[in-house]
């Protein structure tokens, strides 16, 4: 959520109207904030001032009834200026409301170093590791390899679940669960985060506390006569898991990394990859978060992103980052990495991580803030920052298509060979 009391500083809010303008948002909300701030503020004025007049006839009032005069007048007076003041306590709340209902559907300034641009294709690259494997032959897609080998059932999936959902049958199960706990080993043991297994559910106010309600409420999953809903992240849980506390600054950073299966309804999405594992309803997922002191969060960020990409340096993927530019990023991020794998299949790269930096904007919304040992320090809010560490699913289609040999069998990364008994390859079954 945007700071209001920021918004009232000129400078600050050009800064916003230009960051809206560059995501394809109306700068001119701003001007609707500051409007409805100001709205709240003078009903806030009126009601002080009644207040105040009301402590005023509350002092006559005692001081004639201990002369033993009569009050009866005054008492009147009081009880019309007390039924003002509920009438404006009610104002005030709606007029917050209303504030709160247009802060909630605002997306978070952008820093000042993502590249502005239109579409995806703006996006910049900021390195390239690895070396793209040359094959003797034409490279399958993911989703032919699994149904050759045996190993992923779509059809079945359809006719239990429907669209968008696969069962994973043999070595590909066996990988799915490898590479979460190689994942899980790598970020607890290498990288020092501590491993959390959240609820896989969560109510309403964690999913406005990261940003995904109220704006982003169709992409979810709802539990019908409840305000519970399937979490689309391990995002919602965790990031949320200190909401409305105070940390200690000593404490900062605190970084969590957390398995979940991911649930996404996948709306607007019609007719985008249709067929495999890239955009599925379900779908497993290592993700790495942080809570950072405001000074040190850009130097997280990217330091984020190179634990994330550890993890396709470990298996030999070829990959690149990409800094996203204004039109393409998050919501709730101030700025964004992307990992994008390359598969050869789809002769492609294809994104398996965002690494975000949310600044305060969802702290703010989650009332999640610290505090230093000095007792005159105001506390702060702090800032959070994220990152899938990784895809599991669409890691296991990097090592299919990146793997693949010409006789349809699939080689194993060395580095997932002690988490499968030792196995090298996988064949037709």
């Amino acid at each position: 959520m945007i700071d209001v009391k920021a918004l009232e500083r000129p400078e600050y809010a050009d800064e916003y109207r230009l960051s809206l303008k560059n995501r394809g948002d109306d700068p001119q909300w701003v001007d609707k904030i500051l409007a409805l701030n100001a709205k709240r503020k003078q009903i806030i004025t009126q009601q002080e001032s009644l207040r105040a007049e009301q402590n005023k006839v509350g002092e006559e009032i005692a001081k004639k009834k201990r002369a033993k005069e009569d009050a009866s007048e005054m008492l009147t007076q009081m009880q019309g200026i007390a039924g003002k003041v509920k009438e404006l306590e009610a104002a005030v709340g709606d007029a917050q409301a209303e504030l709160d209902q247009v802060l909630l559907r605002l997306p978070n300034k952008l820093h000042s170093s993502v590249p502005v641009g239109e579409s995806a294709e703006d996006n910049v690259v900021v390195r390239a590791v690895g070396v793209k494997q040359q094959y003797a032959f034409k490279p399958k897609e993911h989703w032919e390899l699994g149904e050759k080998l045996g190993i992923l059932d779509f059809e079945r999936g359809s006719k239990v679940a429907g669209a968008r959902f696969t069962f994973l049958r043999g070595a590909a199960a066996l990988l799915e669960r490898s590479l979460i706990q190689f994942m899980l080993d790598l970020h607890a043991h290498e990288h020092g985060y501590e491993e959390m297994i959240p609820p896989f559910i969560a109510n309403s106010q964690s999913f406005v506390g990261t940003g995904q309600f109220p704006k982003f409420k169709d992409d979810v999953f709802h539990l019908e006569g409840t305000d519970y809903h399937l979490i689309p992240t391990a995002e919602v849980p965790v990031t949320n898991y200190f909401a409305g506390e105070m940390l200690k600054e000593s404490d900062l950073p605190i970084k969590f990394v957390a398995y979940s299966p991911c649930f996404r309804s996948e709306a607007g999405s019609y007719g985008k990859d249709t067929r495999g594992l890239i955009r599925q309803h379900q779908f497993n997922k290592v993700e790495l978060v942080m809570f950072s002191h405001p000074d040190k969060s850009y130097e997280l960020h990217d330091l984020l992103t190179q634990h994330a990409e550890k993890v396709l340096q470990n298996l030999e993927l070829p990959y690149r980052v990409m800094k996203l530019c204004s039109r393409d990023i998050g919501f709730g991020a101030a700025k964004c990495h992307d990992l994008e794998v390359w598969l050869p299949g789809q002769n492609a790269y294809r994104e398996i991580s965002s690494c975000s930096n949310f600044e305060d904007f969802q702290a703010r919304r989650a009332g999640i803030r610290f505090k230093g040992n000095d007792p005159k320090a105001k506390p702060q809010f702090v800032h959070t920052l994220n990152g899938s560490g990784l895809a599991i699913g669409r890691t296991l289609i990097a090592i299919l298509e990146n793997y693949q040999q010409e006789d349809g069998s699939v080689r194993i990364p060395k580095a997932l060979q002690p988490y499968v008994s030792g196995r090298t390859e996988i064949k037709a079954r």
